[in-house]
């Protein structure tokens, strides 16, 4: 599948010109700078310390561009910041934040707020977009072992060796504030996306999942549960979370999944 085939509603192409067109002003005002900051230091006249301020997606950068600083750190922490941006931007537009498991979109978003993703260009675009798309099938598996591997065995309703029709979950929601914690619900996400794949059916969009439908349900409803297609989940004042399947069905098929990675382990119980 082509990356235009995956950001249909986007030209690669164009938001990549406007990208380098983007930069190529930004790198000219910076030598506008530098060069009137020169001018002023000869004439004994003064130039201000100018800031430039770290963004939401990149929040450890911030250099001065002026007496203090160079024009060549502005420079790189401004193009981490656009290509951030950016790739947020085609990340969502795409919908291949969806085929991402936790892990892959924790790692994904380090990589933006460390700014250390590929620079944003036609090339990288397609090259990293093809990669994700390419290994949905490890990320798919990877969903289902990390959920498994995260539950606690000091509950009965945990099985050491597969799931079954209800999972207790630890830290679903803060004990305090109420609002579930994010890397609990992305798990849940993998789940949804497990099951619908399992169920023939299309990826859902995580831009809806489980951490808006708690929220949600929180906030609005005031409630203590809400349900998905797959899966009803209630939580207590302590955190935790209990998970109840719909479709023994599709436990199944992940059961086997388990199985497959730990032919002589956990899952053994359900080859």
């Amino acid at each position: 599948m082509s990356v235009t085939e995956l950001v249909k509603s986007v030209s690669i192409a164009n938001l990549a010109n406007q990208r380098q067109a983007v930069m190529a002003r930004v790198e000219h005002a910076l030598t506008l700078l530098a060069e009137a900051n020169q001018i002023a230091l000869a004439a004994n006249l003064g130039f201000p310390r100018i800031d430039v301020r770290q963004s939401n997606l990149v929040p450890n950068d911030t250099v001065v561009c002026g007496p203090d600083g160079t024009a060549a750190d502005a420079l790189n922490m401004i193009r981490r910041t656009v290509d951030a941006y950016g790739w947020d931007y085609l990340m969502d537009e795409s919908g291949l934040r969806s085929f991402m498991d936790a892990t892959a979109r924790r790692a994904w978003s380090e990589q933006l707020g460390e700014g250390t993703a590929p620079e944003f260009t036609a090339q990288n675009i397609e090259a990293t977009f093809k990669q994700i798309h390419a290994s949905r099938g490890d990320m798919f598996d990877r969903g289902v072992i990390k959920c498994f591997s995260n539950l606690s065995w000091d509950y009965k309703t945990n099985q050491p060796f597969k799931f079954g029709k209800r999972v207790i979950l630890k830290r679903l929601c803060d004990k305090i504030f109420g609002y579930p914690h994010n890397d609990k619900t992305n798990e849940l996400d993998d789940l949804v996306r497990v099951f619908s794949v399992l169920d023939g059916k299309p990826e859902p969009d995580h831009r809806g999942g489980c951490y808006a439908m708690i929220q949600h349900a929180i906030k609005v409803d005031k409630a203590t549960e809400a349900e998905s297609e797959y899966f009803g989940v209630k939580w207590f004042k302590n955190g935790n979370g209990h998970l109840t399947f719909k479709r023994p069905d599709l436990v199944e098929q992940m059961n086997k999944i388990l199985s497959r990675h730990y032919p002589n382990a956990i899952a053994s119980e359900v080859r």
